[in-house]
């Protein structure tokens, strides 16, 4: 969103005149570009005096002659200054929010399928509407992707009045959407939603259309598009024009590692499953590190020494389990170990009505529908004595890359690329371009606190609130888990400080809380949920105190979500400052150096080490080896979908198909 929408127009690092026109024939590759670009700037400014003057009826009949003049084939980038010009007048007219021209520049950026990089804070949401409504004008597929539901919902609503004005019409898709309610907003000119449910479709449609003896057409192409003789159930998704994915990084890079699959019923009798789960869960503590089992840092993996096969085989199984071979015993108990080490409750997940809702890592958001796979979804529950839900098979998968390589044109758009842009590239053949900021940020990075033990860090935290509280600027506290915001918030009552809570227990009251959060003397805990999508206001008193204090208590898996919350101070040029805490038992410690070398490093001792540099360093490479590690688990992941792609292609097999629904 555009924070201040009455302020003029501004060029802050936006080559303009002569300079644009030297940079576009002698600069750098993105230079060049943003060059070019800039010099479009005058020609959609030269249309705002005539389009000012004219009515919202006048406004949807130029649109409607844009759509026409799309639809009879001519190119949709000599009709972009046109058609960015209208939706900066719509803009102006229905939300007060006029376009900046770093906006237009990142609207130029994202129709030539580029990653735009906009600060946090720089108004994507606003600058999504600029492709999105270019690309919609031919009348096909136009979907934005993003993180969750809540703000698909939120940024439909947000935007629907410039569509509307325009002529165009809005849908959403939301996880509990039944199919009539998802073809219809499908069959709108612009269609938000996640990327999961994007993908859960495409596979549902696939397997329809293949019971219904569609053969290999593609779902999102011209079969999609044409209605079933004989009515019954129908395809929900129409043409794959072009996907605007918003949080790039955390869609397409983070999410990747994952496929999406859709299950099928397994083979194996329901009762004797669900008691395998149930065996391994009740004896898996018996089981000791190092002496029965081996565990593998680095992958994560569990697997029994020959000492911990023995004692497998000793243990008292059910009459009905006798059956169940040796091997898979084993797997049972492995798994069971695993669950028990690394899925723990309120961080990678919550018990809601009986049920297992995981925890997404990136977002800090709860995911509904999504289970875990191999297993680990059952063994959860099985752990937290839940009714275990039979494992499936799997009907029909795709991965993230395969998801949106499959649109005509692909965009995104993101606050941190970090390290990630070769990869955007290699994969998705999408340049980063950083889009200049429309003010000069004033956001101060103070000093690490880094800290021989999380108490000592805990409490270095606590003092730090309760010295910035004094002044009446707001904080915004940043944790990676559920279960450590809940920890903090016990120490801030402690300590007399109020208070709210912003995680997954309390979406209902997110726009609320975040709401909230910019005024004077508020104080909010929160997990990375408020790092992403999130719009914290300050009121013209808290500017002057020095604007939000950004506290971040640990280290994450990728260096973009540590920026990504920091990012909720210093927008638009807002005063703000971010400090991070450390301590030398964090998690990143232990993912990014193992366990050998994290344990030397907390005989360091539980005093305060202080703001030491070559310590600070030091975590910054473990998090730097724990990306790797990712980055290597998507590139394993991409290997082995596209062998067995290739296989099942060279069979005659549908590629997103099990072979047994082939």
């Amino acid at each position: 969103m555009n924070p201040n929408p009455h302020s003029p127009t501004r060029i802050h690092g936006l080559p303009r005149g002569l300079s644009a026109r030297v940079l576009s024939l002698v600069g750098g590759p993105v230079q060049r570009r943003l060059a070019r670009w800039s010099q479009l700037l005058d020609v959609i400014l030269a249309q705002e005096p005539d389009l000012q003057r004219k009515s919202d009826a006048e406004l949807r009949k130029i649109s409607r002659s844009l759509q026409f003049r799309a639809k009879s084939g001519e190119k949709l980038s000599a009709l972009m200054p046109e058609a960015y010009a209208l939706v900066r007048e719509a803009g102006r007219r229905t939300l007060k929010m006029r376009h900046f021209d770093v906006q237009l520049i990142g609207g130029m950026g994202l129709f030539h399928g580029c990653l735009a990089e906009m600060g946090t804070g720089e108004g994507k949401t606003l600058t999504a509407t600029l492709p999105m409504y270019l690309h919609s004008l031919v009348g096909r597929g136009c979907h934005l992707a993003t993180v969750n539901d809540y703000l698909a919902a939120r940024d439909a609503e947000w935007m629907r009045p410039i569509y509307e004005v325009l002529g165009l019409t809005v849908g959403v898709i939301q996880t509990p959407d039944k199919s009539d309610q998802r073809r219809a907003a499908y069959a709108c000119d612009v269609t938000y939603g996640t990327a999961k449910e994007f993908g859960f479709d495409f596979l549902r449609d696939r397997l329809l259309l293949r019971r219904m003896g569609q053969g290999q057409d593609d779902i999102l192409g011209q079969a999609s598009q044409q209605r079933l003789e004989g009515g019954g159930e129908q395809p929900v998704q129409r043409g794959a024009h072009f996907a605007l994915v918003d949080e790039a990084d955390s869609v397409l890079i983070d999410e990747a590692r994952t496929p999406l699959i859709i299950g099928s019923m397994g083979d194996k009798a329901r009762e004797q499953v669900v008691a395998c789960y149930q065996w391994a869960a009740a004896n898996c503590g018996r089981f000791i590190d190092e002496e029965h089992y081996s565990y593998d840092h680095d992958t994560k993996k569990i697997e029994l020494t020959a000492p911990g096969r023995i004692l497998a085989r000793s243990l008292p199984r059910p009459e009905h389990l006798r059956e169940v071979g040796l091997i898979d015993m084993y797997e049972y108990i492995e798994r069971a170990i695993r669950v028990q080490r690394d899925y723990l409750l309120n961080r990678q997940y919550v018990i809601r009505d009986g049920e297992i809702v995981i925890v997404d890592e990136f977002t800090g958001r709860l995911a509904e529908g999504r289970k875990w796979r191999d297993g680990i979804h059952q063994a959860v529950e099985a752990k937290e004595g839940l009714e275990v839900t039979v494992p499936t098979g799997q009907a029909a998968r795709i991965t993230i890359q395969d998801l949106f390589l499959r649109y005509k044109h692909l965009c995104g758009m993101t606050g941190t690329a970090g390290n990630s842009g070769a990869e955007f590239r290699r994969l998705y053949k999408m340049q980063p371009i950083p889009v200049p900021t429309n003010r000069p940020p004033q956001r101060r990075y103070l000093p690490d606190g880094i800290y021989g033990s999380s108490s000592a860090k805990w409490a270095a935290i606590v003092d730090e609130v309760i010295e910035v509280y004094r002044t009446g600027r707001p904080i915004l506290i940043g944790t990676r888990s559920i279960d450590k915001s809940m920890h903090l918030s016990n120490l801030l009552r402690d300590a007399g400080i109020p208070h709210q809570v912003l995680n997954a227990n309390e979406i209902v009251k997110e726009a609320e809380i975040v709401a909230m959060a910019g005024l004077q003397g508020k104080v909010t805990v929160a997990t990375n949920m408020a790092g992403r999508g999130t719009d914290i206001k300050l009121t013209p008193n808290v500017i002057e105190l020095g604007g939000l204090h950004v506290i971040c208590t640990e280290l994450h898996d990728a260096a973009r979500i540590d920026r990504q919350l920091a990012g909720r101070c210093g927008r638009q040029g807002d005063p703000g400052s971010v400090r991070q805490f450390l301590s030398l038992d964090d998690d990143i410690v232990l993912a990014g150096f193992g366990p050998k070398r994290a344990d030397k490093l907390k005989d360091m001792g539980e005093n305060a080490v202080g703001e030491f540099r070559r310590l600070g360093k030091m975590f910054r490479r473990a998090q730097r080896l724990v990306e790797r590690r990712h980055f290597r688990d998507r590139m394993i992941l991409l290997h082995y979908e596209r062998q067995r792609k290739k296989m099942q292609i060279e069979m005659g097999q549908d590629p997103y198909l099990d072979s047994a629904d082939n």
